[in-house]
């Protein structure tokens, strides 16, 4: 699907899964290289970025866990070809971020006036949105470190461990992914004066700064996250413990008992009280008295 915005003197061509036919009547129209096209026709696995005469093409992979709309996807890719007054955009998969802002630069064309002088508003703003977009979802991501810190002091470590494991995996993805934005950002500031001006590097200078901030929000995430992993250990490894140490003073009272049981049930004729008609309750008297015994010693050694 080809979808066309425009905002003052600057185009906007949105390409939304797109098939070969509409790939190339884009090529065509825009003058697009063969094998930047062909490159439309499917999702990349890896970043990359051309300088080309007139325009800029660059693969870019935004981290998604709450609102991506594809299973077993944990990024999604846009693919930009970046010239002066035009942008067009491929990609792969419904990105909430840029339906957004399709929106709101449709109410923008229709509700403000003044020029753009350097014409390359869309681009900076678009990647301005995706990155907002990224930090809702790092939010997002805190809210359930503080869930999970909660339940972690209400007693439930146990349950928190494959959780902690989980949004650890998934800022790990958020890294793994926005790691790569940094070599394109700055290929793009330093090369891009030539093709799109000099008032475009200072914009994309302040697109930069937001990526920093993404890039250290999750940096500390991942640091509280790692503490908050063996802070949840010590308090299992604790709990584990005065586990053992009860079982452990529960065989220690038992023992008596099992001693005395086990004399009191021998197959000989000199059992004591053996012929005695209460010798069944003094040997109960004998048990007790050795748990009483037991607990007492135990008690003393602050064991219990």
């Amino acid at each position: 699907m080809i979808n066309k915005y425009t905002y003052k003197k600057e185009e906007w061509i949105d390409l939304n899964d797109p098939t070969p036919e509409e790939i190339s009547q884009i090529m065509e129209e825009y003058s697009i290289h063969p094998l930047i096209a062909k490159e439309l026709t499917s999702t990349t696995p890896k970043p990359r970025i051309e300088f080309r005469d007139g325009y800029v093409y660059t693969i870019i992979h935004f981290p998604a866990f709450k609102h991506t709309h594809k299973k077993n996807m944990p990024d999604q890719e846009i693919d930009f070809i970046l010239g002066k007054n035009k942008l067009i955009t491929a990609r792969y998969d419904t990105i909430d971020p840029l339906h957004k802002f399709a929106k709101e630069l449709e109410v923008k064309e229709i509700t403000e006036r003044e020029e753009d002088p350097n014409g390359h508003y869309i681009f900076i703003s678009m990647l301005k949105s995706l990155y907002k977009g990224i930090f809702d979802e790092l939010l997002y991501i805190e809210d359930t470190t503080k869930q999970i810190t909660n339940r972690i002091f209400e007693g439930k470590e146990k349950e928190m461990v494959m959780k902690i494991s989980e949004i650890t995996r998934i800022l790990l993805d958020f890294k793994k992914t926005t790691d790569l934005h940094k070599e394109i950002l700055e290929s793009i500031i330093i090369n891009g004066k030539e093709i799109l001006g000099k008032e475009f590097v200072k914009e994309m200078e302040s697109v930069y700064m937001e990526y920093s901030k993404i890039h250290t929000t999750i940096i500390s995430n991942l640091e509280i996250l790692g503490q908050l992993r063996d802070t949840n250990d010590s308090l299992l490894t604790s709990k584990q413990n005065e586990i053992m140490k009860q079982l452990t003073i529960m065989g220690f009272i038992i023992l008596p008992l099992t001693v005395i049981g086990q004399v009191f049930g021998m197959s000989m004729k000199s059992i004591p009280f053996a012929e005695n008609p209460n010798g069944f309750w003094m040997a109960v008297t004998i048990m007790l008295l050795s748990v009483v015994i037991a607990v007492i010693y135990a008690k003393n050694k602050k064991w219990m």
